[in-house]
Protein backbone atom coordinates (compact mmCIF):
# COMPACT_ATOMS: atom_id res chain seq x y z
CA UNK A 1 0.00 0.00 0.00
CA UNK A 2 1.16 3.73 -0.87
CA UNK A 3 1.11 6.08 1.32
CA UNK A 4 -1.24 9.41 1.58
CA UNK A 5 -1.50 11.27 -1.51
CA UNK A 6 -0.56 14.82 0.35
CA UNK A 7 1.01 14.47 3.92
CA UNK A 8 3.99 15.88 5.91
CA UNK A 9 5.06 12.62 6.33
CA UNK A 10 7.83 10.88 4.01
CA UNK A 11 7.67 7.89 1.94
CA UNK A 12 10.62 6.56 3.44
CA UNK A 13 8.83 6.72 7.06
CA UNK A 14 5.19 5.43 5.83
CA UNK A 15 4.58 1.82 7.16
CA UNK A 16 1.32 -0.43 6.52
CA UNK A 17 1.58 -1.45 9.78
CA UNK A 18 0.13 2.26 10.87
CA UNK A 19 -2.41 2.62 8.00
CA UNK A 20 -5.24 4.53 10.02
CA UNK A 21 -7.56 4.70 6.78
CA UNK A 22 -7.01 0.55 7.23
CA UNK A 23 -7.69 0.19 10.45
CA UNK A 24 -11.42 2.27 9.32
CA UNK A 25 -11.78 0.42 6.80
CA UNK A 26 -11.46 -3.17 8.38
CA UNK A 27 -14.08 -2.06 11.03
CA UNK A 28 -16.33 -0.39 8.53
CA UNK A 29 -16.14 3.27 9.60
CA UNK A 30 -16.79 5.94 7.39
CA UNK A 31 -15.76 9.49 9.75
CA UNK A 32 -17.21 12.08 7.80
CA UNK A 33 -17.70 15.72 9.48
CA UNK A 34 -20.51 16.31 11.21
CA UNK A 35 -22.39 19.63 11.96
CA UNK A 36 -19.64 21.80 12.92
CA UNK A 37 -19.78 23.51 16.74
CA UNK A 38 -15.97 24.88 17.31
CA UNK A 39 -13.46 26.88 15.84
CA UNK A 40 -10.39 26.28 17.64
CA UNK A 41 -7.98 29.17 16.45
CA UNK A 42 -3.93 28.74 17.13
CA UNK A 43 -3.04 32.05 18.13
CA UNK A 44 0.80 31.99 18.37
CA UNK A 45 3.41 29.75 18.97
CA UNK A 46 5.07 31.63 21.39
CA UNK A 47 5.14 30.24 24.52
CA UNK A 48 6.80 31.06 28.21
CA UNK A 49 7.83 27.27 28.68
CA UNK A 50 9.53 24.53 26.70
CA UNK A 51 6.95 21.15 27.15
CA UNK A 52 8.58 17.97 26.49
CA UNK A 53 5.59 16.78 25.11
CA UNK A 54 4.44 19.67 22.87
CA UNK A 55 3.31 19.31 19.36
CA UNK A 56 3.03 22.57 18.52
CA UNK A 57 6.97 23.13 19.16
CA UNK A 58 6.20 26.33 21.31
CA UNK A 59 8.77 27.81 23.20
CA UNK A 60 9.99 32.06 24.09
CA UNK A 61 11.45 32.27 21.01
CA UNK A 62 8.74 31.56 18.69
CA UNK A 63 7.57 34.10 17.00
CA UNK A 64 4.61 33.47 14.96
CA UNK A 65 1.71 35.59 15.68
CA UNK A 66 -1.65 35.54 14.47
CA UNK A 67 -2.48 39.38 13.24
CA UNK A 68 -5.44 41.70 13.85
CA UNK A 69 -7.08 41.09 10.50
CA UNK A 70 -7.15 37.50 10.79
CA UNK A 71 -8.68 37.53 14.34
CA UNK A 72 -11.06 39.91 12.81
CA UNK A 73 -12.26 37.52 10.05
CA UNK A 74 -12.37 35.13 12.73
CA UNK A 75 -14.96 36.48 14.38
CA UNK A 76 -16.68 37.50 11.53
CA UNK A 77 -16.69 33.63 10.44
CA UNK A 78 -18.42 33.15 14.06
CA UNK A 79 -20.92 35.61 13.67
CA UNK A 80 -22.42 34.71 10.28
CA UNK A 81 -22.59 31.00 11.57
CA UNK A 82 -24.89 29.89 14.29
CA UNK A 83 -23.76 26.84 14.11
CA UNK A 84 -20.23 27.75 15.20
CA UNK A 85 -20.98 27.86 19.24
CA UNK A 86 -17.85 27.72 20.69
CA UNK A 87 -14.29 29.69 19.95
CA UNK A 88 -11.33 27.38 21.47
CA UNK A 89 -8.42 29.53 21.46
CA UNK A 90 -5.13 27.56 22.01
CA UNK A 91 -1.21 28.40 21.27
CA UNK A 92 1.86 28.66 22.49
CA UNK A 93 0.29 30.11 25.44
CA UNK A 94 -2.71 32.07 23.38
CA UNK A 95 -2.26 35.26 25.96
CA UNK A 96 0.84 36.10 24.05
CA UNK A 97 -0.87 37.31 21.63
CA UNK A 98 -0.93 40.96 21.33
CA UNK A 99 -4.70 41.13 19.90
CA UNK A 100 -6.01 38.01 22.79
CA UNK A 101 -7.88 40.36 25.04
CA UNK A 102 -9.68 41.52 21.90
CA UNK A 103 -10.45 38.01 20.25
CA UNK A 104 -12.02 36.77 23.89
CA UNK A 105 -13.59 40.12 24.57
CA UNK A 106 -14.94 40.10 20.95
CA UNK A 107 -16.33 36.72 20.93
CA UNK A 108 -18.19 36.83 23.93
CA UNK A 109 -19.76 40.25 22.39
CA UNK A 110 -21.12 38.35 20.12
CA UNK A 111 -22.59 35.33 22.40
CA UNK A 112 -19.91 32.50 21.93
CA UNK A 113 -18.65 30.44 24.04
CA UNK A 114 -14.95 30.65 24.58
CA UNK A 115 -12.43 28.72 25.71
CA UNK A 116 -8.92 29.60 26.63
CA UNK A 117 -6.17 26.16 26.81
CA UNK A 118 -3.83 27.89 29.74
CA UNK A 119 -1.13 26.93 30.81
CA UNK A 120 -0.97 27.88 34.20
CA UNK A 121 2.40 29.93 34.61
CA UNK A 122 1.65 32.65 31.88
CA UNK A 123 0.51 34.46 34.75
CA UNK A 124 3.15 34.54 36.79
CA UNK A 125 5.74 34.59 34.11
CA UNK A 126 4.24 36.97 31.58
CA UNK A 127 5.52 37.54 28.07
CA UNK A 128 9.42 35.72 27.49
CA UNK A 129 9.53 38.71 24.96
CA UNK A 130 8.33 41.90 26.02
CA UNK A 131 8.70 41.28 29.65
CA UNK A 132 4.41 42.31 29.57
CA UNK A 133 2.80 40.85 32.60
CA UNK A 134 -0.31 38.74 32.48
CA UNK A 135 -1.45 38.84 36.54
CA UNK A 136 -4.62 40.26 35.51
CA UNK A 137 -5.81 37.36 33.41
CA UNK A 138 -7.74 35.55 36.53
CA UNK A 139 -9.67 38.46 36.95
CA UNK A 140 -9.90 39.15 32.78
CA UNK A 141 -11.20 35.58 32.38
CA UNK A 142 -13.47 35.72 35.04
CA UNK A 143 -15.07 39.11 33.86
CA UNK A 144 -15.79 37.57 30.33
CA UNK A 145 -16.92 34.25 31.89
CA UNK A 146 -14.61 32.01 29.68
CA UNK A 147 -13.85 28.86 30.63
CA UNK A 148 -10.50 28.09 31.40
CA UNK A 149 -8.54 24.52 30.48
CA UNK A 150 -5.72 24.31 32.19
CA UNK A 151 -2.66 21.48 31.88
CA UNK A 152 -1.47 19.84 34.84
CA UNK A 153 0.72 17.24 34.05
CA UNK A 154 0.47 15.52 37.29
CA UNK A 155 -0.70 16.14 41.51
CA UNK A 156 3.25 15.64 42.25
CA UNK A 157 5.94 17.69 41.92
CA UNK A 158 8.10 15.40 40.59
CA UNK A 159 6.30 14.23 37.72
CA UNK A 160 4.92 18.07 36.37
CA UNK A 161 8.43 19.56 36.50
CA UNK A 162 9.89 16.22 34.53
CA UNK A 163 7.72 17.16 31.73
CA UNK A 164 7.46 21.16 31.76
CA UNK A 165 10.48 21.81 33.82
CA UNK A 166 11.39 23.22 37.18
CA UNK A 167 9.59 24.93 39.03
CA UNK A 168 6.26 24.70 36.95
CA UNK A 169 4.57 22.48 39.90
CA UNK A 170 4.72 25.41 42.50
CA UNK A 171 3.59 28.20 40.00
CA UNK A 172 0.83 26.19 38.47
CA UNK A 173 -0.25 25.34 42.11
CA UNK A 174 -0.25 29.65 42.83
CA UNK A 175 -2.51 30.35 39.64
CA UNK A 176 -4.90 27.56 40.24
CA UNK A 177 -5.06 29.48 43.61
CA UNK A 178 -5.97 33.05 42.07
CA UNK A 179 -8.02 31.47 39.59
CA UNK A 180 -9.85 29.50 42.94
CA UNK A 181 -9.94 33.34 44.17
CA UNK A 182 -11.65 34.59 40.88
CA UNK A 183 -14.14 32.07 41.57
CA UNK A 184 -13.08 29.07 39.30
CA UNK A 185 -14.19 25.68 40.13
CA UNK A 186 -15.97 26.88 42.89
CA UNK A 187 -19.43 25.66 43.11
CA UNK A 188 -22.47 27.94 42.33
CA UNK A 189 -20.05 30.54 40.81
CA UNK A 190 -20.64 29.45 36.83
CA UNK A 191 -17.22 29.63 36.42
CA UNK A 192 -15.26 26.62 34.82
CA UNK A 193 -11.39 25.53 35.21
CA UNK A 194 -11.54 21.83 34.02
CA UNK A 195 -7.39 20.01 34.16
CA UNK A 196 -5.92 18.45 31.11
CA UNK A 197 -3.86 15.52 32.17
CA UNK A 198 -0.78 13.95 29.58
CA UNK A 199 1.44 10.77 30.75
CA UNK A 200 4.88 11.66 31.32
CA UNK A 201 5.68 9.02 29.40
CA UNK A 202 5.58 6.98 26.12
CA UNK A 203 1.81 4.87 27.53
CA UNK A 204 -2.25 5.30 27.46
CA UNK A 205 -3.47 7.61 30.57
CA UNK A 206 -5.44 5.66 32.78
CA UNK A 207 -9.39 5.70 33.14
CA UNK A 208 -10.61 9.44 33.42
CA UNK A 209 -12.96 9.27 36.08
CA UNK A 210 -10.33 7.49 37.98
CA UNK A 211 -7.55 10.34 37.59
CA UNK A 212 -10.45 12.78 38.21
CA UNK A 213 -11.12 11.00 41.66
CA UNK A 214 -7.54 11.30 42.65
CA UNK A 215 -6.48 14.56 41.41
CA UNK A 216 -9.66 15.70 43.29
CA UNK A 217 -8.33 14.16 46.72
CA UNK A 218 -4.88 15.26 46.07
CA UNK A 219 -5.09 18.54 44.61
CA UNK A 220 -7.90 19.52 47.89
CA UNK A 221 -6.65 17.73 50.55
CA UNK A 222 -2.81 19.02 50.34
CA UNK A 223 -3.36 22.44 48.90
CA UNK A 224 -6.83 23.26 49.07
CA UNK A 225 -7.47 23.46 45.13
CA UNK A 226 -10.62 22.57 43.12
CA UNK A 227 -11.74 22.45 39.71
CA UNK A 228 -14.57 20.74 37.66
CA UNK A 229 -13.41 18.18 35.43
CA UNK A 230 -9.91 16.31 34.33
CA UNK A 231 -9.34 15.53 30.80
CA UNK A 232 -7.22 12.89 29.77
CA UNK A 233 -5.49 13.58 26.58
CA UNK A 234 -2.94 11.12 24.93
CA UNK A 235 0.46 12.22 23.94
CA UNK A 236 0.11 12.27 20.03
CA UNK A 237 3.25 10.73 18.14
CA UNK A 238 4.46 14.23 16.08
CA UNK A 239 7.35 16.71 16.66
CA UNK A 240 8.85 16.85 20.29
CA UNK A 241 7.52 13.81 21.57
CA UNK A 242 8.31 11.88 18.42
CA UNK A 243 11.81 12.50 18.38
CA UNK A 244 11.86 11.67 21.71
CA UNK A 245 10.98 8.62 20.98
CA UNK A 246 12.94 8.23 17.93
CA UNK A 247 16.13 8.82 20.65
CA UNK A 248 15.34 5.90 22.93
CA UNK A 249 14.14 3.46 20.17
CA UNK A 250 10.92 3.55 21.33
CA UNK A 251 8.81 5.21 18.37
CA UNK A 252 7.65 1.78 17.02
CA UNK A 253 6.43 0.60 20.12
CA UNK A 254 4.47 3.00 20.88
CA UNK A 255 3.27 3.19 17.57
CA UNK A 256 2.40 -0.62 17.73
CA UNK A 257 0.73 0.50 21.57
CA UNK A 258 -1.86 2.66 20.25
CA UNK A 259 -2.41 0.63 16.97
CA UNK A 260 -3.52 -2.33 19.15
CA UNK A 261 -5.24 -0.31 21.73
CA UNK A 262 -7.43 0.60 18.34
CA UNK A 263 -11.27 1.61 19.72
CA UNK A 264 -14.26 1.85 17.18
CA UNK A 265 -16.26 3.45 19.34
CA UNK A 266 -13.34 6.60 20.16
CA UNK A 267 -13.10 6.86 16.94
CA UNK A 268 -16.27 8.17 16.07
CA UNK A 269 -16.34 10.61 18.54
CA UNK A 270 -13.12 12.07 17.38
CA UNK A 271 -13.15 15.85 17.51
CA UNK A 272 -12.23 16.50 14.08
CA UNK A 273 -15.85 15.37 13.19
CA UNK A 274 -17.21 18.42 14.67
CA UNK A 275 -14.67 20.99 15.08
CA UNK A 276 -12.15 23.00 12.64
CA UNK A 277 -8.29 24.32 13.52
CA UNK A 278 -7.26 27.86 12.70
CA UNK A 279 -3.80 28.70 11.88
CA UNK A 280 -1.72 31.91 13.28
CA UNK A 281 -1.61 32.51 9.56
CA UNK A 282 -5.86 31.60 8.74
CA UNK A 283 -5.29 28.73 7.19
CA UNK A 284 -7.77 25.65 7.66
CA UNK A 285 -6.98 21.87 9.26
CA UNK A 286 -9.37 19.64 10.49
CA UNK A 287 -7.24 19.81 13.50
CA UNK A 288 -4.87 20.94 15.63
CA UNK A 289 -2.52 17.71 15.05
CA UNK A 290 -3.11 18.59 11.59
CA UNK A 291 -2.26 21.72 11.64
CA UNK A 292 1.31 20.86 13.01
CA UNK A 293 2.24 18.50 10.49
CA UNK A 294 1.25 21.49 7.83
CA UNK A 295 -1.71 18.98 6.29
CA UNK A 296 -4.39 21.75 5.33
CA UNK A 297 -7.58 21.92 3.38
CA UNK A 298 -7.54 22.65 -0.02
CA UNK A 299 -6.05 21.81 -2.96
CA UNK A 300 -3.91 24.26 -5.26
CA UNK A 301 -5.54 27.01 -3.50
CA UNK A 302 -5.48 26.46 0.43
CA UNK A 303 -8.54 27.01 2.74
CA UNK A 304 -8.48 29.83 4.95
CA UNK A 305 -10.47 32.16 6.88
CA UNK A 306 -10.83 34.40 3.96
CA UNK A 307 -11.96 32.30 1.47
CA UNK A 308 -14.53 30.63 4.43
CA UNK A 309 -17.08 28.24 2.97
CA UNK A 310 -19.12 26.32 5.30
CA UNK A 311 -20.67 23.85 2.53
CA UNK A 312 -17.70 23.13 1.25
CA UNK A 313 -15.74 22.36 4.72
CA UNK A 314 -19.06 20.16 5.84
CA UNK A 315 -18.48 18.38 2.61
CA UNK A 316 -14.92 17.41 2.79
CA UNK A 317 -12.85 14.51 3.64
CA UNK A 318 -11.06 14.19 6.75
CA UNK A 319 -7.47 13.71 6.56
CA UNK A 320 -6.57 11.19 8.39
CA UNK A 321 -2.61 9.58 9.19
CA UNK A 322 -0.88 7.29 11.27
CA UNK A 323 -0.87 9.77 14.21
CA UNK A 324 -4.60 9.96 14.20
CA UNK A 325 -4.34 6.29 16.28
CA UNK A 326 -3.49 8.73 18.84
CA UNK A 327 -6.75 9.87 19.55
CA UNK A 328 -8.55 6.59 18.97
CA UNK A 329 -6.98 4.18 21.21
CA UNK A 330 -8.45 2.91 24.77
CA UNK A 331 -10.70 5.54 25.97
CA UNK A 332 -10.24 8.05 22.96
CA UNK A 333 -8.35 11.41 23.07
CA UNK A 334 -9.63 14.43 22.05
CA UNK A 335 -9.74 18.01 22.97
CA UNK A 336 -12.60 17.64 25.47
CA UNK A 337 -10.54 14.31 26.81
CA UNK A 338 -11.56 10.99 26.70
CA UNK A 339 -14.25 10.31 24.40
CA UNK A 340 -15.66 7.34 25.17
Amino acid sequence: MSPPASTSASKAEYDTRFDFQGALDRHRLELKPLALETLQVNVTKLCNQVCRHCHVDASPKRTEQMDRATVDKCLDILEANPSLRKLDITGGAPELNPHFDYFVSEARTRGKQVLVRHNLTVTLDGNPQTGDSKEYLPEFFAAKGVEVISSLPYFQEYFTDKQRGPGVFAKSLESMRRLNRAGYGVDGSGLVLNLVYNPVGAFLPAAQPDLEKQYREELESKHGLVFNRLYTLTNMPIHRFKAQLRQIDGYEAYMEKLVSSFNPAAAQGVMCRSLLSVGYDGRLYDCDFNQMLSMSLGGAEPWTVFNFDLSKILQRAIRFDSHCFGCTAGAGSSCGGATV
